[in-house]
């Protein structure tokens, strides 16, 4: 996959079917009009294409409550790889963008990514103060040579697949939920940083994760999870939240691996969050805290389905 991140590069060599969004997340909803979008240039013998924005159009036009993102640029990257897209456009998103005209855009796609199809979702609009709705982008497409398509949305439990629902799933840790219209567990990921040692001594180790304030995080609890590293998939439980039987400190992510007995100390990991357990909540002392977690980690393996830890 070819990655852009300007307009004003020479134009591609080829014609574009070409789909214009966010996309973050790249849940099932964007998910069905991209699988469309790519079955549709292999028909016709063009690119694949997808101009997406960060940061998010909201955080410069509305930076007093600006987005949690569902993934990072480099995470839609990939999602949209494996999708076999064949060309992605990062594009920063500025004021100055944002004052550009529907027909300012439109002209700049076609120019710049030879764009012949546009495909977009219900309810789509672009440009200077959302003047690009799909009213108008048919009338563009009318005067400027171009197809548009316009996908209705996928539905689950008779409600559109949306980003901002998948966020208030998480703010609620219903994780699971949230995982169905993704089509995958959520996750978060980073570098395991040193920590207290405070679970060693209550006899569970766990790898200590920053949560990224710009990142949609759930609801600060115990989950069950599953931690990729570079060693494979293992099952786990996660407290996410400020530990407050003791420092109440900074929100951290903190994973107890199943049967895990090397460091992951510097390490990437990633967490992907399967069912909520319980809220975080204050012991009196580690050994109640230190038989609360015993229980965690059984009920997290009866609903993995994981095999009894040895001793």
């Amino acid at each position: 996959m070819r990655i852009l991140h300007s307009l004003t590069a020479p134009p591609l060599a080829e014609e574009t079917v070409l789909t214009v969004g966010t996309f973050d997340g790249i849940h099932r909803g964007h998910q069905h009009l991209i699988h469309q979008l790519v079955r549709r240039a292999r028909d016709t013998g063009r690119l694949s294409a997808a101009l997406t924005f960060y940061p998010h159009p909201r955080a410069v036009l509305q930076p007093e409550s600006p987005p949690r993102y569902l993934s990072s640029p480099e995470e839609r990257a990939a999602l949209l790889n494996e999708m076999g897209v064949d060309v992605l456009v990062q594009l920063p998103f500025t004021p100055e963008l944002a004052a550009t005209s529907a027909a300012g855009l439109v002209a700049d796609l076609m120019g710049a990514l030879r764009m012949k199809e546009l495909w977009v979702g219900a309810g789509f609009s672009m440009g200077r103060r959302r003047e690009g709705t799909t009213d108008q982008l048919r009338a563009l497409s009318a005067e400027k040579g171009f197809e548009l398509r316009i996908i209705e949305p996928l539905l689950d439990d008779g409600e559109p697949i949306s980003s901002t629902r998948i966020r208030n799933l998480l703010m609620d840790g219903r994780v699971r939920e949230a995982g169905r219209l993704l089509g995958r567990p959520y996750t978060l990921s980073g570098m395991v940083a040193a920590g207290a040692h405070r679970g060693r001594s209550l006899g569970f180790r766990t790898a200590n994760l920053p949560v990224d304030p710009t990142r949609a995080a759930p609801r600060d609890g115990v989950y069950v999870v599953q931690a990729v590293t570079e060693d494979g998939r293992r099952g786990g439980v996660a407290n996410i939240g400020v530990r407050p039987s003791f420092d109440a400190g900074e929100r951290l992510l903190e994973v107890h691996v199943f049967d895990y007995q090397g460091d992951l100390y510097g390490r990437h990991m990633a967490v992907e969050f399967v069912e909520w357990l319980r809220p975080e909540r204050r012991f009196d002392s580690p050994a109640e805290l230190s038989a609360q977690i015993a229980q965690d980690v059984e009920r997290a393996r009866e609903i993995l389905g994981a095999p009894e830890a040895d001793g």
